[in-house]
């Protein structure tokens, strides 16, 4: 007992620690260029201490119960020796877990109002969670075949621009956005597993090389699939209405309040999110593999932890951060001074990175199998530094009123690049972080921001301008991880010579 205080005690420790940056960025803000005091200061300072407790639960659930029961399935799968079931878990997976997903379904809810009911939500989220789950068996049958994994990203790449030239322009920015919100905070750690799991299991294969990646094709596919979605629907819809109500939207900003049946809709909300997940576990794991969980308690006790942290995570920050800091972005759209509104996104974009809790559990995971070669913290800064780049990029992009693709097609052009040149260990690893850095605390700041600015500045529109920061926040934490894998291996030649 008193071993597991002390271990929660520095969960907690280090979860303070990884909010800081946050709090920083918003008390610079509020106090330097807003120049007021936030309203519910007490609600803030509660919220984040809800939000610091509910990021080390989660770590500790992680590490107790999505973890082992990920991996132990991938491994009873391999021991099985059926591709069929493994590829139908593996689609399964995806497709249940991004369906459900709260950002997800929070952008598509915001397309269908911005353009007029034309981008129907329900169907937008049919075409990312298929996407999704058709994204996942593929990465898992990449797996079993031993392919690189860059010979398919380039290709998945190529096909994103190929589709974009012929793709409606109101389509693009939210196509590119579709890809990085469908990896939730939970699928991410569990998909993970997975593909460890699986490589760990399979003989010739490097859990480094072969097991991340799988992240990386749930976000690639969903801008496929969209960008044909966008293609058919306005093919065959009515187009001409649209301009008018993306002109017209407004978005409002409400200050949620704390109370005690917002805590427990929150908390249903958040047993609802994990449910397909647990169900698609549960099923194939006493229908399909016919074998009881190894360790059952604690990898219970571990789900239970990681279904409060979560809770308690959201909670803390819709009592506080949120409604500062979709105020402070807002409020720098009304002040005519471009290069706050880049400070405060690259600012924001740093900060929220270095909280979010899919990231934190994949670098946990990257350090422990390359054996502390690849340590969490410098890659949480790297990714930080890409996303923070990246919003920042985008931010100017949307301020100009340039056409998006051209930036993505560029970006996606360095990738390529970098990829013949980055050390085969992090090419998985730096498309995996494209995936894991817009998630729970990332997407609602980021996607304020660029719907804010799209309705605030004159000659822009919501639909075409408003969406595209959560693409930029994906693609440049890959350009910036793998860079840092080529600087670290040239370091590593440079010492080998002088020894």
């Amino acid at each position: 007992m008193k071993e597991s205080i002390k271990i929660f005690y520095q969960d907690l420790k280090n979860s303070f620690k990884d909010l800081l940056p946050i709090i920083i960025v918003v008390a610079f803000f509020q106090t330097f260029i807003i120049q007021a005091m936030p309203e519910n200061l007490t609600s803030i300072v509660i919220g984040l201490t809800i939000v610091a407790v509910g990021l080390a639960l989660f770590i500790r659930g992680l590490e107790l119960g999505i973890f082992p029961i990920g991996e132990n399935l991938a491994i009873d799968f391999a021991k099985k020796g059926s591709v069929f079931w493994l590829l139908l878990f593996a689609f399964t997976m995806g497709f249940a877990t991004t369906v459900a997903e709260p950002a997800l379904i929070a952008i598509a809810d915001k397309a269908s109002i911005i353009s007029g009911g034309l981008v129907d939500a329900f169907w937008l989220r049919m075409t990312v969670a298929f996407s999704v789950g058709f994204a996942i068996a593929l990465g898992t049958l990449r797996i079993l075949l031993g392919h690189p994994i860059q010979y398919y990203i380039i290709a998945g790449y190529m096909l994103v621009v190929f589709i974009t030239f012929f793709a409606p322009k109101e389509i693009i920015g939210l196509a590119y956005d579709s890809g990085g919100v469908t990896t939730s905070t939970v699928t991410v750690p569990l998909v993970a597993a997975l593909g460890i799991g699986l490589a760990s299991s399979i003989k010739g294969r490097n859990p480094i090389i072969d097991g991340f990646g799988l992240i990386a094709f749930a976000s690639l596919t969903p801008m496929i699939f969209v960008q044909v979605y966008g293609i058919v629907v306005y093919s065959l819809g009515d187009a001409s209405s649209v301009a008018v109500v993306a002109e017209t939207t407004k978005v409002v900003i409400e200050t949620k309040t704390f109370s005690l049946v917002d805590t427990l809709l929150e908390l249903v909300g958040v047993v609802k999110d994990v449910a397909p997940i647990l169900v698609v576990i549960f099923f194939f794991q006493y229908a399909i593999i016919r074998k009881s969980v190894p360790h059952l308690s604690r990898i219970v006790t571990g789900i239970i932890m990681v279904i409060f942290g979560l809770y308690a995570f959201i909670v803390g920050l819709e009592m506080g951060l949120f409604p500062i800091g979709e105020s402070i972005a807002y409020a720098l759209t009304s002040m005519n001074n471009n290069g706050l509104i880049y400070l405060f996104g690259f600012m924001i974009g740093f900060s929220t990175t270095m909280a979010e809790p899919a990231l934190l559990a994949i670098a946990i995971k990257v350090q422990g199998i390359s054996e502390g070669m690849i340590k969490q913290n410098m890659l949480r800064i790297v990714v930080a530094f890409g996303v923070a780049i990246g919003i920042s990029l985008g931010a100017y992009r949307l301020v100009q009123g340039d056409p998006i693709h051209y930036y993505i097609i560029a970006g996606y052009s360095i990738v390529i690049i970098l990829t013949y040149f980055a050390p085969k260990h992090i090419i998985p690893i730096a498309y995996d972080t494209g995936g894991v850095t817009t998630s729970t605390v990332t997407v609602p700041l980021v996607a304020a921001l660029g719907i804010g600015l799209a309705t605030n500045i004159e000659g822009r529109n919501p639909l075409i301008d408003g969406f595209g920061l959560i693409a930029f926040a994906s693609l440049f934490p890959m350009i910036t991880v793998m860079g840092y894998g080529i600087h670290a291996e040239y370091k590593k030649k440079q010492l080998e010579k002088v020894d």
